[in-house]
């Protein structure tokens, strides 16, 4: 995972230490994707968009980590959402997601970012591609618990309706969901690639755009943001690679 830079970004917020994290829920967001509940040790005050490591040590020593997105929208509890898509070659989503129960205790490390989070206090346009709506969905949820979701709009791209994560959650009038290549019975929308129709008009004066997704979904995103009227310097992105 890889912020987006610009000049005027406020540095990244200090992390925390390494700590402990109990796994106390688990749910399948789809048949590749589920979502793991965590207690934290400590309390880890976080925004909306960051994300936190989560390190694996096998018994021979050998150590790996990655970086995966809260969904959870920002409390002051000490527990976090993160969701991890299973990718057939990787090191530790094939780990968590077929290996690791209830019960079972993790090192993370977080939370991680400042240049991809959104405090609910200005209008904001969230573009996701697949798993790129992780740390949108925390946005929307705090936009929904702050009653400021007049301030948010999500637009969602995924290849069917059994990609979507969230799916019970997700619907509402601040959202939108556009499927690439099958779509649900009775869906107005045909399938298709996210074009300029499908955001313009979600798009209001002092926008930030922020757009999550692959390499190759963010540029098309976020050309289209701008065909649409929101200034490169009103955009925020983060991309993701296929090692996870």
């Amino acid at each position: 995972m890889s912020n987006g830079t610009k000049v005027t970004d406020p540095p990244p917020r200090r992390t925390n230490a390494w700590q402990p994290a109990t796994v106390i829920d688990i749910k399948a967001e789809t048949a590749r994707a589920k979502t793991f509940r965590l207690s934290l040790a400590q309390p880890s005050p976080r925004r909306a968009g960051q994300h936190f490591v989560v390190r694996l040590t096998a018994p021979d020593g050998y150590v790996t980590s990655r970086s995966y997105s809260v969904a959870s929208a920002p409390d002051d509890s000490n527990e976090i959402d993160l969701t991890v898509e299973r990718l057939a070659d990787g090191e530790v989503s094939t780990f968590l997601c077929d290996d690791v129960i209830v019960g079972d205790e993790l090192d993370v490390r977080g939370p991680i970012g400042g240049y991809f989070v959104w405090e609910a206090d200005t209008p904001a346009l969230l573009v996701g591609g697949g798993s790129g709506i992780v740390p949108l969905m925390a946005m929307l949820r705090l936009a929904r618990q702050t009653r400021r979701t007049h301030l948010v709009r999500l637009v969602v791209s995924v290849r069917s309706p059994a990609d979507l994560f969230y799916a019970d959650e997700l619907p509402g009038p601040e959202t939108t969901v556009v499927y690439t290549r099958a779509i649900p019975a009775g869906f107005a929308r045909p399938a298709g690639r996210l074009s300029v129709a499908d955001l313009l008009s979600a798009v209001t004066p002092g926008t930030t755009g922020y757009v999550c997704g692959s390499s190759g979904f963010a540029d098309a995103a976020s050309h289209l943001l701008v065909e649409i009227g929101v200034p490169v310097t009103h955009i925020r992105v983060e991309r993701f690679g296929p090692t996870a």
